[in-house]
């Protein structure tokens, strides 16, 4: 029988999924389908801005995606009547959360995949004290705090439930977050970092066991064994998916195999199953988040199956599903429900519980280990990082009625803030000092005494693009047999993003202690590190394959120290424009213009800019086929001498002919052009050190019949250019990055300083040539690596005036 009270209500009706469009009289925004659609483009529209605008800051993006939502949100948008009857209607927002449920789902199982259970078995003793009490004072406190919330603005709500759920939402720590905060300071290789992933790994198990334990205690069975009926079968749905789950994906990770991509039969399955333990837990009553993330945790990680899954389904959940959570959050979040003296006191309350009991705890521990002081409190706000998992609390909170709109808008609102504060605080407070530069190495040019020791390179990449044009590369700087060899060390630049796989992938960084890793054979499918493995069987060349993961701004420091670590004579940097069909270049990405700038500033070895115009072709030229002409324009200085010493040692390959151009200016043209700031005994001392190695060279030469050298007399930029013209049939230029000519400094001016005059006339569209281009400058001991000649453009009439 249908109760007065129930019978007034009138329920709306449910929304057809599609219109007929706006010409038949259709209004879109009363169909699920197209109002949904407004409604994610919407929300990827305010976060994405949101997140541009708080990248200065160095936020990261969950700040930018729970602000997004509140403004969204009845505090902000939402204080409009139509704007909340128009986008986000009451009887659309059960699709809106089946479909944030769903994104947030598979985000808990890609969070599942990222923790590794082997990991927190080899937790130390210290970071398991610092886990432990950062959750339990923090808890203890929320408990406290709760009984204040509790006989002010939370009566009538589950008391026990209550308790725990605000322990739980002050003691959790976001491991995800995190992660994504120490790798962008540059942290998560630190000692602070290493304790405070730790740390919050176990953190985060710690956690979700207490949310389920909250959760069965939310029920609203009248019996109070019902709560313990949910529990305990949460309990045995856990012990039976240990049992059964890793069996199986040890089986399926067992058949696929590296370098093959992964069946789609078992991508498939794996959703399924995650789906399928999401709907069992469900019916249980705790959530269907718990199952997935299950899930995800017992699935191995050895292995390229684990590693496909991620970068199957990432992209599509955070990047479209997960920020609906955030705007469902924000629906549910009225800051204008906190209202007087005692609603903001309870606020302040709040945020002082969290903070003191989550960085006085950690603090103590950890100066209980005897940590230096600076060091403990940067951890102690580390760990006080909320974020998604905060959210899920309190979301579930709100839905099981334990929280009301005002304690759940007041514990949004310190969430905010506890994760805002911590990038600022942390930067402001921590400040760790440069890794110690390694034992001092003698070889960092390839111009050096001895030519026959070992060539170590350290050449990065962006992308595939770049693999075969590397690979011929290094094929020809391999040198003759009495050499000692070449070492390569092949370094894949990536950017750090919000990707779980390149927070996973950072993560690895800690087995390393450096901020990159080596992808070991056994773990990997990515093909190209697969063409590298093959160059090093078929070429006996040293070569291992490196990830560098870092943001745009700091990624120059991860390639110097690579270098420096590895011992690199020279680095060798892909240019930022690749070629296109018609044969010019194209930008690709800008963000690596400054970063080839960064690394010739602060390298402390020679240092190459390839210009790829497809050296060798599309494809990896065997040993045996390699057919290369290669020019080196000399006009003198040290980097044109890196240049010439590079090429000599290419032209030790059988395949490889080397042609060197020695460019001298007639006397009566001196000053012409341009002026040097350079001092006579200076320009004396330069010229001296050419000779030198000029009369070495030509001596060495004569027993080399693939070695050509000519002289030209040119008296200005135009006869150089003209020289350099009739050259350009060749398929590789050698050239110095800053001459120390006059002939050479004006021939041609443009954006890219980093290829030097000469290199900037070889790339330029005015010279037609299909010939790649290898910049190089010599890193010079005891000065700043990039100094350059300062060269002042001067008119005739001031010509005329000075003399």
């Amino acid at each position: 029988m249908v109760s007065n009270a129930t019978a007034g209500l009138i329920c709306p009706s449910p929304m057809k999924p599609t219109s007929n469009g706006i010409f038949q009289g259709d209004d879109p925004l009363q169909f699920s389908l197209p109002l949904v659609i407004l409604q994610i483009c919407l929300v990827l529209v305010v976060t994405r801005g949101l997140a541009f605008i708080l990248k200065p800051l160095r936020q990261p993006r969950v700040i930018a995606e729970i602000i997004g939502g509140i403004l969204l949100g009845p505090s902000a948008l939402g204080r409009s009547k139509s704007y909340m009857q128009a986008i986000f209607p009451p009887k659309s927002l059960p699709v809106l959360d089946t479909l944030a449920n769903i994104g947030l789902l598979l985000f808990l199982f890609l969070a599942g995949l990222g923790l590794d259970p082997k990991s927190l078995r080899r937790t130390g003793k210290k970071a398991l004290g610092i886990a432990l009490a950062g959750i339990s004072l923090p808890f203890a406190l929320g408990i406290g705090s709760s009984y204040v919330l509790k006989e002010t603005i939370s009566r009538g709500v589950n008391r026990n439930a209550f308790l725990v759920f605000m322990g739980v939402a002050l003691s959790i720590t976001a491991f995800p977050v995190l992660a994504r905060i120490l790798a962008e300071l540059k942290l998560l290789t630190t000692d602070v970092g290493k304790m405070a992933m730790s740390a919050a790994a176990v953190n985060d198990v710690v956690a979700w066991i207490l949310l389920a334990l909250a959760i069965a205690l939310s029920g609203t069975g009248k019996s109070s064994l019902v709560s313990l009926w949910i529990f305990l079968s949460g309990c045995v749905f856990v012990v039976c998916a240990i049992l059964i789950v890793p069996p199986i994906f040890k089986w399926i990770a067992q058949r696929c195999h590296e370098g093959e991509p992964v069946k789609e039969t078992y991508i498939c399955a794996t959703l399924a199953v995650v789906l399928a333990a999401g709907l069992v837990t469900d019916a249980i009553g705790i959530h269907a988040m718990f199952g997935a993330f299950v899930i995800g945790v017992l699935i191995p990680k050895d292995g390229p199956f684990a590693d496909t899954l991620v970068e199957k389904v990432e992209d599509l959940v955070s990047g479209l599903f997960l920020p609906l959570y955030f705007v469902s959050s924000g629906l549910k979040t009225n800051v204008a429900t906190i209202q007087g003296l005692q609603s903001w006191g309870l606020l302040v309350l709040v945020i002082f519980t969290a903070c003191f009991g989550k960085i006085f705890g950690t603090l103590l521990v950890t100066l209980l280990c005897k940590a230096p002081l600076r060091e403990a409190l940067t951890l102690g706000f580390l760990m006080n990082t909320k974020g998604l998992v905060e959210l899920i609390v309190l979301n579930i909170g709100k839905d099981r009625k334990v929280l009301n709109d005002q304690t759940f808008a007041i514990m949004v609102l310190m969430a905010l803030f506890t994760t805002f504060i911590t990038t600022p605080i942390v930067m402001a407070i921590y400040k760790p000092e440069k890794r110690k530069r390694m034992a001092d190495y003698k070889n960092r040019t390839i111009e050096r005494k001895n030519p026959n020791t070992q060539l170590r390179i350290l050449t990065c990449y962006h992308s595939a693009r770049n693999i075969p044009s590397i690979i011929n590369l290094l094929e020809a700087s391999r040198g003759s047999e009495k050499r000692e060899g070449l070492s390569v060390d092949a370094l894949h630049l990536m950017e750090l993003s919000e990707r779980s796989s390149a927070i996973i992938m950072v993560h690895k960084a800690r087995k390393h202690g450096l901020p990159f890793w080596n992808k070991s054979q056994q773990s990997d499918s990515n093909h190209v590190v697969v063409a590298f493995e093959a160059y090093r069987q078929l070429s006996h060349v040293s070569i291992r394959s490196m990830k560098a993961i870092s943001s745009i701004p700091d990624m120059h420091d991860d390639i110097c120290n690579a270098a420096e670590t590895n011992r690199a004579a020279i680095i060798i940097l892909p240019f930022h424009k690749h070629q296109r069909v018609d044969g010019s270049l194209e930008t690709t990405r800008n963000d690596f213009h400054l970063v080839n700038l960064k690394v010739l500033e602060h390298a402390r070895c020679s240092v190459g800019i390839l210009v790829d115009r497809g050296l060798g072709g599309t494809t990896q030229v065997a040993a045996s086929n390699v057919s290369y002409f290669i020019m080196v324009p000399f006009f003198g200085g040290c980097d044109d001498r890196e240049a010439l010493a590079y090429g000599v040692r290419m032209a030790e390959h059988p395949g490889i002919r080397l042609m060197v151009i020695r460019f001298i200016v007639e006397p009566e043209s001196m000053g012409e052009i341009v002026r040097v700031n350079i001092d006579s005994s200076s320009s004396t001392e330069l010229r001296s050190s050419d000779e030198e190695f000029l009369a070495e060279f030509k001596q060495n030469m004569a027993k080399d019949d693939s070695i050509k050298y000519a002289e030209k007399l040119v008296r200005n930029a135009a006869d150089t250019i003209a020289v350099l013209s009739e050259l350009k049939c060749c398929n590789l230029f050698l050239v110095g990055r800053m001459p120390e000519c006059e002939a050479a400094l004006d021939l041609s001016r443009s954006d890219c300083p980093e290829l030097g005059p000469v290199g900037s006339l070889l790339t330029s569209p005015d010279f037609s040539t299909t010939a790649s281009v290898l910049i190089v400058q010599q890193y010079k001991s005891g000065t700043s690596p990039n100094l350059t000649l300062q060269v002042e453009d001067e008119s005739p009439d001031k010509d005329s005036e000075s003399n």
